[in-house]
């Protein structure tokens, strides 16, 4: 099984989409709002937060039932997942929000 063909089941892709999700979040947030900070959490920011948070339990699945099988495939998926994550985590640490 190689890197391509794990990516079809939904534990390895559902967090990298997620992660993709909450880029967009901010992205669309700072288009239409700015870089100023805000006086309080808005949705934009609930969506992050559950979009990141959600993630958590899918990949720890995906690494449990896929790490013992398929090592090397499973680890760069990982990889993916973890890239993608710090990919929507960047914008939120470099703007402080």
């Amino acid at each position: 099984m190689n890197q391509l063909s794990m990516l079809k089941h939904p534990s390895a892709f559902l967090p990298v989409a997620m992660s993709l999700g909450a880029l967009a979040v901010v992205m669309v947030f700072l288009a239409l709002h700015g870089t100023a900070p805000q006086a309080d959490e808005g949705a934009a920011a609930h969506i992050w937060q559950l979009l990141m948070g959600a993630q958590a339990p899918i990949v720890l699945f995906f690494a449990i039932k896929w790490v013992p099988q398929s090592p090397r495939q499973a680890v760069s998926v990982l990889a993916l997942q973890v890239v993608a994550a710090l990919a929507a985590m960047t914008p939120v640490f470099l703007l402080h929000w």
